[in-house]
């Protein structure tokens, strides 16, 4: 599995990069391999305020559904609309391509609290 050390992950196989004042999200790797070849993602609306934890959207396979939670607690500025038409972007590029939304964080410190590509690993 390919699990950037620069990025944080959630127990729940989401994961965070930093961008200047703003976090994006995704889905891990393992998560993605997991759940097999997707076929819809559904994020939050922008404008939403999430708190880390909470339910904020779905991931669903030929094979499942997935829940998708907040890592952080923040308002979501944007979402990525090209998984609209092509959800396998999170299976081809689950850190790249396949980003489902961004969050402006209610504080950036929360970030720290997320696992390193370490002990995600070890969780697993």
């Amino acid at each position: 599995m390919n699990h950037p050390s620069e990025l944080k992950y959630a127990a729940t196989h989401e994961w965070v990069k930093i961008e200047g004042d703003l976090v994006i999200t995704g889905i891990s790797d393992h998560a993605q391999d997991a759940l097999g070849d997707l076929v819809y993602v559904e994020a939050p609306e922008i404008g939403q305020h999430i708190t880390a934890g909470e339910q904020t959207g779905v991931v669903e396979s030929v094979k499942t559904a997935s829940d998708i939670h907040a890592p952080v607690s923040g308002e979501v500025v944007e979402i990525n609309s090209a998984l609209e038409d092509d959800p396998d972007f999170v299976n081809d590029e689950p850190y790249g391509k396949g980003w489902i939304y961004k969050i402006k964080p209610d504080n950036m410190a929360d970030v720290e609290k997320l696992l390193s590509s370490q002990d995600y690993e070890a969780g697993l």
